[in-house]
Parts: C-alpha cells; sequence; structure tokens
C-alpha cells in the first residue's frame, strides 16, 4: 500500500483531531473536510504513538481490519492518549507539544523460525494460549537489538510468557508503512 503525502497529513489531522476533541473539551474542529480516498478507507490495522518532548507517552493499536483505516486511526490515537496504563494521559497543556507516528499495518504472516525476520523491516506478533504480545518493526531499530532480543523482549514484556516463551509460541511477522508528524514538520 502506497500513500500519497496528503494521505499521510490526513491520517495525522485525524490524530490530532480525535485527540483534541476528547482531551480539550472547548477545542473546535477548524479544519476542512478530509477527502476519503481509498487508501483512507482501506481495511487495515494501525498503531497510533504518541510523544511529548520526544518522550514516549502512548502507543496502542488494533490489527483489525473489521474498520477503515482512518477509524482506526482515530480510535487508537484517542486510546493512545487516555488508555495507555503505562503513562498518564495526556493534558490540554501537553497538546502544542504532541507529536504523532502512525504505523499502518500490512496483514500477519506466520512464520516457523526466526531466520525469516528482518530486524527493520518486520514487526513481530507472538500468542501462546490467551496470551499475546507485539513489537512494532521500529522497536527492534531503536532498540539496537537482535533478532533473538527482539523476541526475547516481546515474550517477556509484551506477551507475558518468559524470555524463551517465544520458541513454543505461534510467531507471525507483519510489515508497518511508518509515517509521523515530525515527518511532515520538516517538509513544511
Amino acid at each position: 500500500m502506497i500513500f500519497t503525502g496528503s494521505e499521510k497529513r490526513d491520517l495525522l489531522e485525524m490524530a490530532v483531531r480525535a485527540i483534541s476533541e476528547k482531551v480539550d473539551p472547548m477545542w473546535r474542529v477548524s479544519a476542512g473536510a478530509t477527502e476519503m480516498t481509498p487508501a483512507l478507507e482501506s481495511r487495515c490495522g494501525a498503531f497510533v504513538s504518541l510523544y511529548v518532548d520526544r518522550e514516549l507517552r502512548g502507543c496502542i493499536g488494533t490489527f483489525s481490519e473489521e474498520e477503515p483505516l482512518y477509524r482506526n486511526v482515530e480510535r487508537m490515537a484517542v486510546s493512545s492518549a487516555t488508555s495507555d496504563t503505562r503513562f498518564p494521559p495526556i493534558q490540554q497543556d501537553e497538546l502544542s507539544r504532541l507529536q504523532v507516528e502512525i504505523s499502518v499495518l500490512t496483514p500477519r504472516q506466520r512464520i516457523h523460525d526466526p531466520s525469516e525476520i528482518e530486524i527493520g523491516k518486520h514487526g513481530i506478533y507472538m500468542k501462546q494460549g490467551a496470551n499475546r504480545g507485539t513489537f512494532l518493526p521500529q522497536v527492534a531499530v531503536s532498540q539496537d537489538w537482535t533478532v533473538q532480543e527482539f523476541l526475547g523482549n516481546c515474550a517477556r514484556y509484551k506477551a507475558g510468557i518468559g524470555w524463551n516463551g517465544w520458541k513454543t509460541a505461534e510467531l507471525y511477522t507483519y510489515e508497518a508503512i511508518v509515517f509521523s508528524s515530525d515527518d511532515s514538520a520538516k517538509k513544511s
């Protein structure tokens, strides 16, 4: 899937608008109507990561393909801002310092060997019984992890199945198309 610069900006604006409407009761919409394109209405999952002053403040996503992408982005943006239990909710006075990163997900592909994982290209998803965990592709790069560290950290901290739990879990890879409000600002 390919997104135009305009579609990326529209998704980022939708995320910010959804967060602003939730966090600031006095916030009023000032943007015009968004033209819904096939890419914005595509059925795919998305994660929304939020940063305030370059510090992570929320990251929640869905693999669900039941709703259009733009709806998933709006819902995940609000959840990231208000419901990521690792961080305090985004406050009204932080909105002006908010950076948004959207990761549009490709469908997951089952793998059977860690050698199928390419750091920087693949995100990982694992499940074992009711336990599930995922890391976006950019996590391994930002942490400078090997494939083994990527899998071990996901198994321990995301899926809750212990460092070596990935060895008996179902493993999947996926890719992400990642863009952020910082990217937009740099091109303005």
